[in-house]
C-alpha cells in the first residue's frame, strides 16, 4: 500500500478558502453563525470545524472499523501536530491553527473519543455519564474556541466547556424523537427508570408520556443551570468576541424554552425559535457585548470538563494577530445586519417550501 502523500506547498488563504465552501454545502448552519465572529478569530474556527466534520463523517460512516477509523484519525493528528500535515485541504488548515495559536492536542482527543462514543453506541446511565460525553463532543469545542480567541484562564475555559456541555444537553432533549428513530437515545437512563420508562421497551415503541416529559424538563433544567454559570465566561472574553458567543448562549437556551412552550413532546416535533425571537435575542446580544460586566470567581467548574482545563497549560496571552491574507473583519453592527438580513432570507424560504409542499400533496391527491 503506498504510503499517504504528503501536503505540497499551499498558501494558508487558500486552504481557507476551501474550508468555506465546505462549511457553505455541508454545514450553512455553523458558517452562518460564524459571521458574528471577528475574522482573526473566524478562519481559524472555520478551519477548526471543518477538520471536526471531516473526522465525524470519517468516524460515522467512512466505510472503515471504527478501531481503523480512529488509527487514520489520531496518525493525521500526529502529523498535524509535527508541522508536516497530509495532502487533505482541513488537515493543512489545521495546522496553520495549531502553529498559530498553539492549540492543545488534548481538546482535539477528547472531541475524537466522543465520536467513537456515538459510534459504539455507549449508553449513559446517570447526569455524570452524559457529562462526561458532553464534555467530549461539546465542551472541547467550547474550550478549543475560547483558547483561539487567545483567553488561556482556567476560569474561562471552564466556562467556555460549560457552555458546550449545556448546548448538548439541549441537542439532546430537542432531537429525542430524532434520535429514537434512529435507535439512540441520550436521556439519563436512571431518570428513566425512576420516572417508570423502561428504556428498551421505548425505544422500540417512542411515545411520549407525562412521565417522558418530566425526564425531558429535568434535562432542560440542568441545561438552564449550566448557561447561568457558564455566562460569567462570556465577560472574560475579547470585546469583539462576546456578541457572536452571548447570541448562541441565548438562542440555544432559547430553544429549550421553545421545548416547553411545545409542552415538553419532542417526538411531535422539533422545537424551533421563531424568526422574531431570534432577532430579538440577537439585538440584545448586540447591546450586552459592550458592558463587560462581572465574572464570578467562585463557581468550581463542572467535573466531568475539569480533565480538558487540566489539559491547557495557560501560557502568555497571545497578540492578536490577523491571519495572513485575510481582510480585516467588518464593524459588529454590519455583522449584526447581515445575520439580521439572513434570518429574514432563511424565513421566506422556509415558508416558500412549505408552499411548494402544500402544493405538491394536493396535487398527488
Amino acid at each position: 500500500m503506498p504510503a499517504p502523500a504528503e501536503a505540497p506547498m499551499a498558501r494558508p488563504v487558500d486552504d481557507l478558502d476551501a474550508c468555506v465552501a465546505l462549511m457553505r454545502t455541508g454545514s450553512r448552519t455553523f458558517f452562518a453563525a460564524s459571521r458574528l465572529l471577528p475574522q482573526r478569530v473566524r478562519a481559524s474556527s472555520i478551519a477548526l470545524y471543518a477538520f471536526c466534520r471531516v473526522a465525524d463523517d470519517l468516524v460515522d460512516d467512512g466505510g472503515m472499523p471504527l478501531d481503523q477509523a480512529l488509527g487514520v484519525l489520531s496518525h493525521r493528528l500526529d502529523r498535524i501536530y509535527g508541522g508536516q500535515p497530509l495532502d487533505h485541504v482541513e488537515d493543512r488548515a489545521l495546522a496553520v491553527v495549531v502553529q498559530r495559536h498553539q492549540l492543545p492536542r488534548a481538546l482535539l482527543d477528547a472531541l475524537l473519543d466522543g465520536f467513537a462514543w456515538d459510534a459504539q453506541g455507549r449508553r449513559y446511565d446517570t447526569l455524570e455519564d452524559l457529562h462526561d460525553y458532553g464534555a467530549r463532543v461539546a465542551g472541547s469545542v467550547g474550550a478549543m474556541m475560547c483558547w483561539i480567541m487567545g483567553v488561556r484562564s482556567p476560569q474561562a475555559l471552564a466556562r467556555a466547556c460549560e457552555l458546550g456541555v449545556a448546548m448538548q444537553l439541549t441537542n439532546i432533549a430537542r432531537d429525542v424523537g430524532e434520535d429514537a428513530r434512529n435507535g439512540r437515545l441520550y436521556l439519563p437512563r436512571l431518570w428513566l427508570e425512576q420516572a417508570g420508562i423502561d428504556s428498551q421497551a421505548w425505544l422500540q415503541r417512542p411515545a411520549c408520556t407525562p412521565a417522558l416529559q418530566t425526564v425531558v424538563g429535568r434535562l432542560l433544567d440542568e441545561a438552564d443551570r449550566l448557561y447561568h454559570q457558564a455566562s460569567a465566561g462570556i465577560a472574560l472574553l475579547p470585546r469583539d468576541c462576546r456578541s457572536a458567543i452571548r447570541a448562541a448562549r441565548l438562542i440555544y437556551a432559547e430553544i429549550g424554552q421553545q421545548l416547553r412552550r411545545d409542552g415538553l413532546d419532542p417526538l411531535r416535533q422539533r422545537a424551533v425559535v421563531p424568526t422574531s425571537r431570534k432577532l430579538m435575542l440577537l439585538a440584545s446580544a448586540s447591546v450586552l457585548s459592550g458592558w463587560k460586566g462581572a465574572a464570578a470567581n467562585d463557581a468550581p467548574p463542572l467535573a466531568a470538563i475539569a480533565y480538558l482545563v487540566d489539559h491547557c497549560d495557560s501560557g502568555p496571552q497571545p497578540r492578536d494577530a490577523q491571519a495572513p491574507g485575510v481582510l480585516p473583519a467588518k464593524p459588529l453592527g454590519e455583522r449584526v445586519v447581515w445575520m439580521l438580513e439572513l434570518f429574514e432570507r432563511l424565513e421566506v424560504q422556509r415558508i416558500e417550501q412549505r408552499g411548494a409542499r402544500e402544493r405538491q400533496r394536493r396535487f398527488s391527491h
